[in-house]
């Protein structure tokens, strides 16, 4: 299973290349992936396959993996389709088609994602294989992005789709805590009751009903007909839509019997299959009555396996399969018709039988079995489902007797918009000779005609050999509870019953309605049943934006010091209320300890005291940098030297990027107009350090056990392998949440940057050979060039002390960075403090010898060191997958080298590594936006004024 899904993101990778190279004919090897993926269903159907990968234990992420019958059922549709249609696509598109080869990707990456939705055993796994799939649609639906109508119908699906997904998502973390598992199995075999349980399963239900498009979120469905063909043949035929139904099917054994369960599918299933059944009689589009018909039979099908009967779930199950190859068939018929004529408006097409008689009859059959006509599977799947539901022993009497009169009325407006659609399509409608359209056709391939030809006779030969298909289909089957009815097995022909008679009537009635055409033509349907839906989801929307619109306007109104006094206002009030009118344990602490802490604490108190009175911006910044200092002697004195070491190296780095900040900045704060705010401010300064001294103090008084900490120390030896507790927490206990960090340091690196340079990263920052000549000495009388950069400055803001300097220390200080990396594990450092020191050093290298100093330090873009300082980190943390063990889980390896004797290495090394650079990456690219590149257009503003 896993092979597959490393095949399928493989080929998807190469996709691109491949199209680039063999343009449309890229589409038959990129078939093979699936077709041989479906080798493997094949060879392993009969059994049941498990894979189980260690990946966030405490997260219940583990990758589980299951293949059983249901799987294997579901992997047929997606696989074998799959492969028909990219074999179709291979002479639907032209060479010339724009985004070719990102279609191509997203088709084989949309395969793989619903093979590992189908075969996932974890929800929170298959949550995100249902969001790939999400994701995935939205590509291939807004395919032609110059068109407003696909954006437009991209935006609707994903809207729908991912609000029930978030839905579905809050339903799966309240079974799951309430099972105490996330594996499905595990669920569905000990199904939780009760009240919560229930509301759990109503929100997973929201989520499968908005993905198989069930009213009332159906909309979406006919307005991704803006899509491409292959895509309406495959995602909403086969997959996407499929995955809704394979859900509730999945579910259904162990929460059919649940008070929510069958109210709320059967109900909406009728409603879906009769309305956009009645739906499809209006629409002109070839594939908006696909479309149509599309959302009819899906409701159809979520009736069937959501009553929860052993007999409906082989008749569900029997209808997934047919509605699967009979509705990819139409819609492929569709798309050929599109490709030849240039239109798929049934009033445009007449006599198109006759010019593309195998076309017509490949229609014809598929329409057939989408009808229930005998002998196609969909006869076969629909005289199953009207035995299942007659009388069903699930079901009430009345329910019963009324899910079967939903289904006859919908299955008679089935009857109707098929034969409609073959009609539409291939009729002659009155006209003596073919339509203009049909008249200048050009005639498809057999190539072309293959998969449609292929799937359309497939449905005949299933349904003459249904019992080969009750083998594939009633091992899940009878996982469902039977309520003791007697054993049921395919057939074509079970002799006159009332399912027979029942067909009669819904063939009959379906043929006489669409006679009647006419007639239902006058009533021009201005009215629909239940509204417009789109102007239902345009309302929606257009109310969220005023709401939002006006909230924002409420609460942000463009001014600094009122949203963030706004924030501590309430970080004052919220907290101080409760604790109020909360229990108050007993307040125990010690003013301080030992003299040198009033000392510093004056320090910081004068500090802070002093930067709200100072005038000057550079002594206020030096004054807030004092109370960071000491900050870090307290870390110091309380016996944690790396978090000294680290505050240390941040509140210097921090006054280097305030400094830079200042140039651009007047010298003074022009405080004239805040006199009268001064005192408000005070005052909630006060407030603020009160509340968070006084929350602090309850909080350690609130403990009513030994606080984790003391256990770290033998946890930091004994997980990680260190002595230093803080860094073996960063990159190995709790390395989720520095990977999580870096990533946010590396996003604000480019924000920094997408700033400054508007359009791109500055690049490598200049270097000396670079540097325009001047004609002149900007030398200081000294013929030793101690940095190279200093020449270029201009002679009144160069320092001869400070490059001598710098020359001599640069060297240690890097080597101190370089130890700081190495032996953070056992002592104070890290990848952190050494990336802050070796930053410092690059600080300094600037401002001795300006950007031109800079790019000689390091001739490298700064975008790049993030990356790879990214890709260290997070290859840390897969590899470990491939390995057998939890992401970012560490191992000790101990050598033995010539002159260094026994060492030994933390796997955790590497990860600290991409901490280091990244850190470095985000120093240089500080330097070079706010530093080098401010520093260019001060020389081009001076070269502007000279001339």
């Amino acid at each position: 299973m896993l092979a597959i899904l490393i095949a399928h993101t493989v080929a998807a990778v190469c996709a691109p290349l491949l199209v680039r190279w063999w343009g449309r004919n890229a589409f038959f090897p990129l078939a093979l992936v699936p077709l041989v993926s479906l080798g493997w269903v094949f060879a392993n159907w009969n059994t049941e396959q498990y894979v189980n990968i260690e990946w966030v234990p405490g997260l219940s992420m583990n990758i589980a993996m299951r293949f059983d019958s249901l799987a294997a059922i579901m992997s047929l549709l997606v696989l074998g389709i799959g492969a028909l249609i990219l074999l179709y696509c291979a002479r639907y598109f032209e060479n010339d088609e724009p985004r070719l080869g990102q279609f191509a990707a997203e088709m084989v990456a949309f395969s793989g994602a619903m093979f590992g939705l189908i075969t996932s055993d974890n929800m929170l796994v298959l949550y995100i294989f249902w969001e790939i799939t999400t994701v995935l649609s939205f590509l291939l639906v807004g395919h032609y992005a110059e068109r407003a109508s696909s954006r437009r119908a991209a935006t609707q699906a994903l809207l729908v789709t991912t609000a029930g997904g978030l839905a579905m998502l809050v339903g799966i973390i309240i079974l799951g805590q309430v099972a105490g598992t996330y594996n499905l199995s595990d669920v569905i075999s000990n199904a939780p009751s009760g009240w919560l349980p229930g509301v759990a399963v109503v929100l997973i239900l929201i989520g499968a009903l908005s993905k198989s498009a069930i009213v009332p979120m159906h909309f979406w469905l006919p307005g991704a007909m803006a899509a491409p063909t292959p895509v309406s043949g495959y995602l909403h035929a086969a997959a996407m839509v499929k995955a809704g139904i394979y859900l509730v099917a999945r579910l259904a054994p162990g929460f059919a019997d649940s008070g929510p369960w069958r109210a709320t599918i059967i109900t909406l299933g009728l409603l879906s299959m009769i309305l956009a059944g009645w739906r499809a009689l209006r629409a002109f589009d070839l594939k908006l009555i696909l479309a149509f018909g599309t959302v009819s039979q899906l409701g159809f099908l979520m009736v069937l396996v959501g009553i929860g009967t052993e007999k409906a779930m082989l008749a569900g199950l029997t209808m997934v399969i047919a509605h699967a190859m009979f509705k990819a068939t139409l819609f492929m018929v569709v798309g050929i018709i599109d490709h030849t004529t240039g239109t798929r408006d049934i009033r445009k097409l007449a006599h198109l039988g006759k010019k593309l008689p195998v076309l017509g009859s490949i229609a014809a059959l598929a329409a057939a079995s989408m009808a229930g006509l005998p002998p196609f599977l969909g006869f076969v799947g629909k005289e199953t489902a009207l035995s299942a539901v007659i009388g069903s022993p699930a079901l009430n009497p009345l329910v019963s007797a009324a899910v079967v009169a939903g289904l006859v009325i919908g299955s008679i407006l089935t009857v109707t918009y098929s034969i409609r659609f073959v009609w539409g399509a291939f009729g002659r409608k009155q006209l003596v000779r073919p339509s203009p359209a049909v008249k200048n056709l050009h005639a498809p391939t057999a190539l072309f005609l293959a998969a449609p030809a292929f799937l359309a006779v497939l449905g005949v030969v299933a349904g003459i050999f249904s019992p080969v298909v009750d083998r594939i289909v009633s091992p899940y089957a009878r996982t469902v509870d039977d309520y003791g009815q007697a054993s049921y097995h395919l057939a074509l022909w079970h002799g006159f019953n009332l399912p027979l008679g029942l067909t009669v009537i819904v063939v009959t009635g379906g043929v006489g309605l669409f006679i009647a055409h006419r007639i239902l033509n006058r009533l021009k349907f201005e009215h629909p049943p239940l509204g417009n839906a789109d102007r239902v989801y345009d309302a929606v929307l257009k109310g969220m934006d005023t709401i939002s619109i006006r909230l924002t306007g409420t609460t942000q109104r463009g001014s600094l010091p009122l949203t963030q006094g706004t924030i501590l206002l309430t970080l004052v009030l919220l907290p101080m209320i409760l604790l109020a009118f909360g229990r108050e344990p007993t307040l125990d602490f010690i003013l301080f300890e030992t003299p040198l802490q009033i000392i510093v604490s004056v320090i910081m108190i004068s500090g802070a005291l002093g930067a709200t009175v100072m005038r000057n911006r550079l002594a206020s910044v030096i004054l807030v940098g004092l109370t960071g200092y000491a900050c870090g002697v307290i870390f110091a004195v309380h016996g944690a030297p790396d978090l000294a070491l680290t505050q240390f190296l941040v509140e210097t780095l921090t006054l280097v990027v305030f400094v830079l900040v200042l140039r651009k900045l007047p010298a003074e704060v022009d405080d004239r107009g805040a006199a009268g705010s001064r005192l408000p401010r005070a005052a909630l300064a006060v407030a603020v350090g009160a509340t968070v001294t006084v929350l602090g103090a309850f909080a350690m008084n609130a403990r009513n056990t030994a606080p984790i900490s003391l256990q770290l120390p033998d946890a930091a030896y004994r997980l990680g392998d260190g002595k230093n507790i803080v860094n073996v927490l960063l990159v190995d206990i709790r390395a989720w949440d520095t990977l999580g960090e870096i990533s946010v340091l590396l996003v604000a690196a480019t924000g920094v940057a997408s700033l400054v340079f508007r359009n791109r990263r500055f690049g490598s920052a200049p270097r000396v050979a670079d540097a325009p000549a001047t004609g002149g000495d900007n030398g200081i009388g000294s013929d030793t060039t101690w940095l190279l950069g200093g020449d270029l400055i201009d002679p009144r803001h160069r320092s001869l002390v400070l490059e001598v300097t710098t020359r001599l220390i640069f060297p240690t200080i890097m080597v101190l960075s370089v130890y700081f990396f190495f032996s953070g594990h056992n002592a104070p450092g890290g990848g952190f403090a050494g990336g802050l020191t070796a930053g410092l050093a690059l600080v300094l290298r600037y401002l001795a010898g300006g950007r031109y100093e800079l790019g000689e330090a390091v001739p490298i873009d700064a975008g790049k060191i993030l990356g790879l300082g990214l890709v260290l980190a997070a290859g840390t943390a897969i590899s470990s997958l491939f390995l057998g063990a939890p992401a970012l889980s560490s191992a000790t390896l101990e050598l033995t080298l010539p002159l260094l004797g026994d060492i030994k290495i933390v796997t955790a090394l590497f990860f600290d590594l991409g901490v280091y650079l990244i850190v470095v990456g985000l120093v240089l690219d500080v330097l070079r936006s706010l530093g080098a590149r401010l520093d260019a257009q001060v020389e081009m503003q001076s070269q502007v004024n000279a001339r």
